[in-house]
């Protein structure tokens, strides 16, 4: 057997209303909504270069490609596989000439000075569910307890410029460990909850710091993903179909 026949089967899926392509294994882990969220908070500007850790097969980094043309992004992702179809989004995207994907862990994410990191982590801890017997997929949804989830940051904060900005999405259950791995070399931190209907807790959060503020934490009015109905919010809508931002800041 060689290696393509080796090679999961994929499927070729769009986001933004078909503005990005996004070519993905059929099992395993698949790109729902939320790195188009988190691409659509962070407040890339022209000339900047972003990263991010644990890119999968870079829907995130395409998002926002896609919303601010003139920024550098690199991806950094620990799977061979995964990484090769993120490379082969980058062309199929056309941005290949301005998106890096790099083979690596986390931790041995390329030095540099960065405006902006990124970071879709997984959310699952190792022994508090049933894993999926899909390997990729697993290893996707878990084994990032505290420690882990500290060490993601702490590698965010060593490759940021002064000010430079992290913006993450996680469960709402660990917002208190993700503050904590912020402090004390963040500030001027923005949590921004995501409620599935009004009215029903937040299962997800977004959060933003910036490195080496003193500006005081905000806690933001959040967003509603869906109508009583189930359908998505007019505000959802904007975001995930007309690849609007979602900047994380008080109305």
């Amino acid at each position: 057997m060689t290696n393509a026949d080796a090679r999961p089967a994929t499927s070729t899926d769009t986001l933004l209303n078909g503005r990005v392509q996004l070519i993905q294994p059929t099992a395993g882990y698949r790109a729902a909504i939320d790195p188009v969220l988190l691409a659509a908070a962070v407040p890339a500007r022209a000339g900047e270069t972003v990263l991010e850790l644990g890119c999968g097969v870079g829907a995130a980094l395409f998002c926002l490609a896609a919303r601010v043309p003139d920024i550098e992004l690199v991806g950094v992702e620990s799977d061979a596989e995964t990484a090769r179809l993120a490379r082969e989004n980058a062309s199929a995207n056309g941005v290949g000439a301005r998106v890096q994907i790099v083979h690596a862990d986390v931790g041995a994410a390329p030095a540099g000075a960065f405006a902006r990191v990124l970071l879709n982590p997984p959310y699952l801890e190792a022994g508090a569910h049933d894993p999926s017997p899909e390997p990729r997929k697993a290893k996707a949804h878990c084994h990032v307890d505290g420690d882990d989830l500290a060490r993601w940051i702490n590698v965010a904060r060593t490759r940021l410029v002064h000010r430079g900005t992290l913006s993450l999405i996680h469960r709402a259950d660990r917002l208190a460990v993700i503050l904590a791995a912020l402090d004390p070399y963040f500030g001027d931190v923005r949590i921004l909850p995501l409620w599935p209907k009004r009215g029903v807790a937040a299962k997800r959060v977004l959060v933003q710091a910036a490195i080496g503020s003193r500006a005081p934490s905000s806690l933001l009015p959040g967003l509603v993903l869906h109508q009583d109905d189930g359908a998505y919010s007019d505000a959802a809508r904007a975001i995930l179909w007309d690849g609007a931002a979602l900047p994380l800041e008080a109305p």
